[in-house]
C-alpha cells in the first residue's frame, strides 16, 4: 500500500539520519589511508584530488561501499549501525591523457574483505604484489592490475578463490611459474573464465597439466618465458594465445581433443589460437583446421614441417586469417585455405602451382593479402582481371616467372629479394616436399 505524502515527507530525515549512521569499516579505513600513503599521482594525473580528510572515505574517487551483511565481527549489530564495507575499489582514472598512478601496493591492501572488485589502472605502480592478497580478499571477482611494473611471483593466495572470474596482471614485470593451484577448479563449474598474463616476460616452467581441466574461455599468456609442451586445451576456451614463449614439442591430435580415447573433450568454441614465435615442431595437426569456430590461426616463426592438410568440413569453413608463415612446412597449397581472408606461407619449402581457387579468391578481392614470397612454388594461375587496389599479393623468390609486377608490388618492405628463386635452387616438386633446396 502506498504511503501518504505526508508520512514521507517525515520520513526522509529518518531515512537520512540511517544512512549517515552507518560508517566506514575501521580495517577498510585504515587501508584506504594505507593505500593513499602508498601511491600518488603521476605528473598530470588528478585522481587523489577527492581523497581528502574533508571527504567520508565512501566519497572518494573509484571508492564505493555497501553494507556487509555477512559481517565477521564476533557480536552482531543491529543493521543500522552495521559499518560499510568497500566493495569496488578503481586506482586510476583510465582516462587515455591521464599517465596514471605511481608507489606501491601496500600489503593492508588484503583487509578490505568485502571487495569483489578491484583494478588498478595502468600507470608506474611496482613492487610485489602482496602475496596475502588472496587470503583477505576472498570474494574478489575481479582483479585487474594491468599495465604497471609490477614484479615478483603470481601470488599463491590467489588460488582457490570462490567466485573470481576474470584474473589480469598483464604488462607487468611478473617472474616465476603460473601456480598450479590458480587453475585448480574451487566451485562447479570453475569460476576462474579470464587469466590474462601476457607482456610479463619473465614468467616461466610449464603450463600446469590441470589447464586442461579449467573452465577458462580467454586466456593470455604471450610475451613470457613459458617452456614446456603445449597440455589439451579446455574445451570452454575461445581465445588462446602463447605467443613469443619458448614452447617445444608437437602439436598431436590430443591437445585438441581429437586425440585417442582419454584425451580432452575437442575445443569446439575455440575461435583465435595463437602460438607463434615459439619453438613447435613436426607437422600441423588437421583437427587445427578442422576446429568449427576457428576464425584466427597463427603459427608463424616455428619448426613445423611436413605438408599442410586441410580436411573437407560441411559446411566449408572460413578464416579471418591464417599464418604459418616463417616454418618448413613443405608440399602443395592446399586449395581449402582459399577460404581464408588473409593466408600467409611465406618463407616454407611448399611447392607446385598456386591453387587456382586461391588466385580467384584475391583477384575477387575475398582475400585481402596472400603472402607466398621465399618459397618453391612453380606457378600462380592469375585470371585475366585487374588485382584489387586493397589486395597485397607477394609471390618473389619462387621457382617461377612472376606474373606480373603486381606479384610483387604488395610484398612488405622486408620481405627479400623481389626476383624469382636462382634456377640451381629450384628442384622437383618431390625433391624439395622431401627437404631439398635451399
Amino acid at each position: 500500500m502506498a504511503l501518504p505524502p505526508l508520512l514521507l515527507v517525515l520520513l526522509i530525515p529518518v531515512l537520512q539520519l540511517g544512512s549517515q549512521a552507518a560508517t566506514l569499516h575501521e580495517r577498510d579505513a585504515a587501508a584506504l589511508s594505507d593505500l593513499r600513503a602508498s601511491l600518488r599521482d603521476l605528473p598530470g594525473s588528478r585522481f587523489f584530488d577527492s581523497w581528502d580528510d574533508a571527504r567520508s572515505p565512501c566519497e572518494y574517487a573509484g571508492v564505493v561501499c555497501a553494507p556487509d551483511p555477512d559481517g565477521d565481527d564476533e557480536e552482531p549489530e543491529p543493521a543500522s549501525d552495521t559499518p560499510l564495507r568497500v566493495s569496488v575499489l578503481t586506482l586510476g582514472t583510465g582516462l587515455s591523457d591521464s599517465p596514471g598512478l605511481t608507489g606501491t601496493l601496500p600489503a593492508s591492501l588484503a583487509a578490505l574483505g568485502a571487495l569483489t572488485d578491484l583494478v588498478l589502472y595502468p600507470g608506474r605502480v611496482s613492487g610485489p604484489i602482496p602475496p596475502g592478497i588472496g587470503s583477505g580478499l576472498r570474494r574478489l571477482r575481479l582483479l585487474s592490475l594491468s599495465g604497471n611494473q609490477l614484479t615478483g611471483p603470481v601470488p599463491e593466495s590467489l588460488a582457490g578463490l570462490p567466485d573470481l572470474h576474470t584474473l589480469d596482471l598483464g604488462g607487468n614485470r611478473l617472474s616465476g611459474a603460473i601456480p598450479a593451484g590458480l587453475l585448480l577448479p574451487s566451485s562447479s563449474p570453475p569460476s576462474l573464465r579470464v587469466l590474462i598474463l601476457a607482456n610479463n616476460g619473465g614468467l616461466s616452467g610449464a603450463i600446469p597439466a590441470n589447464f586442461s581441466a579449467s573452465g577458462l574461455f580467454h586466456v593470455d599468456l604471450s610475451r613470457n618465458a613459458i617452456a614446456g609442451a603445449l597440455p589439451p586445451l579446455p574445451p570452454t576456451i575461445r581465445y588462446f594465445s602463447a605467443a613469443a614463449n619458448a614452447m617445444q614439442g608437437s602439436l598431436d591430435g590430443a591437445v585438441f581433443g581429437s586425440g585417442p580415447s582419454g584425451s580432452a573433450a575437442p575445443a569446439a568454441d575455440l575461435a583465435f589460437l595463437d602460438l607463434s614465435m615459439n619453438n613447435f615442431s613436426g607437422p600441423v595437426p588437421p583437427e587445427v583446421f578442422a576446429l568449427p569456430s576457428l576464425s584466427s590461426l597463427l603459427l608463424s616463426r616455428n619448426n613445423f614441417t611436413g605438408p599442410l592438410t586441410v580436411p573437407a568440413a560441411t559446411p566449408a569453413p572460413w578464416w579471418d586469417v591464417v599464418d604459418v608463415s616463417h616454418n618448413g612446412i613443405s608440399g602443395a597449397i592446399p586449395e581449402a585455405l582459399a577460404a581464408a581472408g588473409s593466408l600467409y606461407v611465406n618463407n616454407n619449402r611448399m611447392c607446385g602451382d598456386v591453387p587456382a581457387a586461391v588466385s580467384r579468391s584475391v583477384f575477387a578481392g575475398r582475400m585481402a593479402t596472400f603472402y607466398a614470397q621465399h618459397n618453391f612454388l612453380t606457378g600462380f594461375p592469375a585470371p585475366p582481371l585487374p588485382l584489387p587496389d586493397s589486395a597485397a599479393l607477394c609471390l618473389s623468390y619462387n621457382c617461377m616467372d612472376l606474373p606480373s609486377a603486381s606479384a610483387s608490388d604488395g610484398c612488405p618492405i622486408v620481405a627479400g629479394p623481389m626476383e624469382a628463386r636462382p634456377a640451381d635452387q629450384c628442384r622437383s616438386s618431390g625433391s624439395v616436399a622431401s627437404g631439398g633446396g635451399g
